[in-house]
């Protein structure tokens, strides 16, 4: 079974775990985009996409659109991953849209990540770290990580959607993932660290050739 099927079958166990009347927050990325195909207009109040390019598919569908400040309240956060270990813990931000995908998740009630069955790891770290940072901070912020022993590679031409540069930072030794996304984060010039290690998911979906595995926190 090829790596797209396993991504849209992920996705579209997800959809039974919205409920009718929410308001939903999406996440970003390929999984992702299988989820938003697979939403009924009508089903849900709004959502509140975490990047300009959710929120692009969410309208093609139909999908009433909604800021945080609107929504108030977000009952589902469902987005993907680059990495997930058993405890539900992340590495997010392969698509570059990891500080609103931190501030939507932590805004929902219930965070369901959807991935197919090779990003379950046991221990976080062999992804690099993606790091959101003010662009004038670079070289220091880069410095600063070499200090600490990873290896930081500028993510060249890319910009957030809120005008930030990323810097992937390779061969992190995560052992404990929230001290790690605490200390990253405390580095001046770190907008957000693609460590989900303080708000981890709630609900892992899970595809596999053998079918949905569901691996719950706690």
């Amino acid at each position: 079974m090829d790596k797209e099927t396993l991504k849209k079958a992920a996705a579209e166990a997800a959809l039974a775990y919205v409920p009718k009347g929410c308001v939903l927050g999406v996440g970003t990325g390929s999984t992702t985009a299988y989820f938003i195909r697979g939403l009924k207009r009508g089903w849900i109040v709004g959502a509140v996409p975490s990047s300009k390019e959710t929120e692009r598919a969410l309208r093609k569908r139909g999908i009433r659109v909604l800021d945080l400040d609107q929504a108030k309240r977000v009952t589902l956060y469902v987005d993907g991953a680059d990495e997930a270990d058993a405890k539900l813990r992340l590495i997010k931000g392969g698509g570059g849209a990891l500080t609103r995908e931190k501030i939507v998740a932590t805004a929902a009630k219930k965070f369901i990540c959807i991935a197919d069955g090779a990003k379950l790891v046991k221990r976080l770290g062999k992804h690099p770290v993606p790091l959101e940072i003010v662009p004038m901070a670079r070289a220091r912020v880069a410095a600063e990580i070499r200090r600490s022993g990873g290896r930081p590679v500028w993510r060249k031409g890319f910009v957030t959607d809120n005008g930030g540069e990323i810097l992937d930072v390779h061969g992190l030794k995560i052992s404990n993932p929230a001290k790690m996304e605490k200390n990253l984060e405390a580095i001046p010039g770190v907008i957000c660290a693609g460590i989900f290690g303080q708000r981890r998911a709630d609900l892992l979906l899970l595809a596999t050739p053998q079918g949905i595995r569901r691996i719950r926190a706690g």
